[in-house]
């Protein structure tokens, strides 16, 4: 078929209502503009067979950068898919800015690694192709690496910016590029919006060829290097202590075992056992459950629990597919086939936030101008901690973790103790500028080896937590909305909360809403204040008990809500701990059911 008669069967699609007016202007481009040519003929084969649904998925939107760079599920063709085209826009904004920000292009370079995915290894050589193409030194980690230790190249050989092929924790289909600045943390304002203005201008994509750049030195493949000082870097976090600790270890088929298997064998715990049935590297997942390697997901943890308690395992550790992200599992008490059960990611945070400042101050290595930094759904135990060692804490930041390390930078490195998020992140250090996986696997191994020696588990030491600051309940539901139609009907969802928030949730007012886009909060009788802060798209319903909120935001990275629900009780009022905990979980269902009600979803 000519591409005029193409057009008029694309035109004729959006007529009939088969594909939205976003697919049609993109769909237009990719048979008309020179660019695209490549994917010309796979494009012809979906129009004349006809297949509008596939077209108006992969077409309806451009792919856009969220808190984590762009990602998405992968397929041959699309603007809103993950494959070469999008890949290589991505690489080639990326190196344009950096060229336009140097102050000579001499000596410029980029790092990049990429991660046990499908297709991660090819899309992480096409990045490095252009990358030289446009004048920049790669410096290659060849073989599967975290996604800290690409963060650490980055420092390291003082790169003007850095890629990272992975899609974290998301599905087998997809996967993404996470972009890194010089700091080695990811873009921040405000160089993401001018290079997502270079990667939407770009045109022809510039390629030279890997094996040519590899041999003549433009492309170094400096993975040996990296490896040695990366763990080093982190293992020099250790603090001594106990090491009589069996612990069960996963990576979910992912890269964790180059980082976390050194980092603890150095710091000299000698009882780490790989689990089995997730050693192999694997796109696929095979086997965890519904082939999702989220270590936030309790189900993940189901089958190596199994097995712990048969070889009497003390802690089990797991990281996400790029090993920036760590759960846990231990049991409820030392007693002999005591229970087992996940940590969230708020509760793994405080203790490890607790571990480290008790660390330091026992050193006497605390000052009141030490801070720690969480974000505006992080718990805020956190904090609560961090009040009692007499540190600041920085809690007033939008969801991802590079505006933690923007904040590294930002109060200073040599004053930073500890920065948690609640999906799971976590770092202490100077060494990266992003959460790392194996630091958090090295502090909470000594931390439960210290309990162990003193007849505790983590789950009793959170236990003393809350009655010394409350008990602290906390969860966090997605709801996804795929395709055009999510989109719309997250953006309308986002208004309801901000136009007409519900007036009561689980039986408690609302006494205030805060709307970090407009930056105003509304109280109860519709006064309006302002609401110092960051501006992000995030709305938090205050109820009328201290420390009881909900926050509803729209993923960055994927299609999906997000609801994050806080429920507290003083320690004032403790009397039962386990009543109270129980009384928390019935208000969080409650307050679960009310917001679910309230959006229809």
């Amino acid at each position: 078929m000519s591409t005029q008669t193409l057009l008029s069967q694309v035109e004729q699609a959006a007529a009939d209502k088969k594909i939205t007016p976003g697919a049609l202007d993109n769909l237009k481009s990719w048979l008309t503009e020179p660019k695209y040519a490549e994917y010309a003929s796979a494009l012809a084969e979906h129009i004349e067979g006809g297949e509008w649904q596939q077209l108006d998925d992969v077409f309806w939107t451009i792919i856009p950068f969220g808190t984590g760079g762009r990602r998405g599920r992968m397929y041959p063709i699309g603007s809103n898919a993950i494959n070469d085209r999008t890949i290589g826009e991505s690489a080639q904004g990326l190196a344009a800015y950096a060229n336009s920000q140097a102050k000579t292009k001499e000596g410029l370079s980029c790092a990049i690694a990429y991660d046990t995915r499908h297709r991660s290894e090819h899309f992480a050589r096409l990045c490095a192709e252009i990358m030289v193409a446009a004048g920049l030194k790669v410096y290659f980690l060849q073989g599967h690496r975290s996604t800290p230790e690409l963060s650490f190249a980055v420092r390291l050989k003082d790169c003007a910016c850095g890629i990272m092929v992975t899609a974290s924790h998301n599905p087998p289909s997809d996967n993404a590029v996470k972009a890194y600045w010089s700091t080695g943390g990811q873009l921040l304002p405000p160089h993401d919006q001018r290079v997502i203005d270079c990667v939407m201008s770009t045109g022809m994509i510039e390629r030279v060829s890997f094996d040519e750049a590899l041999a003549d030195g433009r492309i170094v493949a400096c993975q040996d290097e990296i490896d040695v000082a990366f763990i080093e870097a982190v293992a020099s976090l250790s603090t001594p202590g106990p090491r009589d600790l069996q612990i069960v270890y996963s990576p979910l088929h992912g890269v964790g075992a180059t980082a976390v298997c050194p980092v603890l064998e150095k710091a000299g715990f000698s009882q780490v056992e790989i689990f089995g049935p997730h050693a192999e590297p694997n796109g696929d997942f095979p086997n965890v459950p519904g082939h999702v390697s989220n270590p936030e997901n309790p189900e993940v943890f189901d089958a190596i629990i199994e097995y712990a308690s048969q070889v009497g395992a003390d802690l089990i550790m797991a990281t996400d597919p790029d090993c920036d992200r760590l759960g846990c599992a231990a049991p409820l008490t030392m007693a002999e086939g005591a229970e087992w059960k996940t940590l969230t990611g708020n509760q793994i945070g405080a203790l490890l936030t607790d571990y480290v400042l008790e660390s330091r101050q026992k050193r006497g290595e605390l000052s009141p101008e030490n801070y720690v930094v969480t974000t505006l759904v992080t718990t805020q135990l956190t904090r609560r901690i961090a009040d009692s060692y007499g540190v600041r804490t920085r809690d007033d930041l939008l969801v991802g973790f590079k505006w933690i390390a923007g904040v590294i930078d930002e109060e200073g490195p040599e004053l930073f103790l500890f920065g948690t998020e609640e999906s799971y992140g976590y770092l202490a250090g100077q060494h990266v500028r992003d959460k790392d996986g194996s630091v958090a696997a090295l502090l909470l191994s000594e931390l439960a080896a210290n309990l162990k020696a003193d007849g505790q588990t983590l789950h009793e030491k959170l236990d003393s937590l809350f009655w010394q600051h409350g008990v602290h309940e906390e969860r966090t539901v997605s709801v996804q909305m795929p395709g055009s139609e999510g989109m719309g009907r997250m953006k309308e969802l986002m208004q309801q909360f901000r136009d007409s928030p519900p007036q009561e949730l689980a039986g408690t007012a609302v006494r205030q809403a805060r709307d970090y886009f407009t930056q105003t909060t509304t109280l109860a009788g519709g006064e309006k204040q302002p609401l110092p802060g960051p501006k992000g798209d995030l709305v938090i319903l205050d109820l009328e008990f201290e420390g009881n909120y909900v926050a509803i935001r729209p993923s960055g990275t994927e299609p999906k809500i997000k609801l994050y629900m806080f429920a507290y009780e003083p320690p004032e009022q403790l009397a039962n701990l386990d009543q109270a905990k129980q009384k928390l979980v019935e208000r969080l269902d409650q307050l679960e059911a009310d917001i679910r009600a309230f959006a229809a979803v």
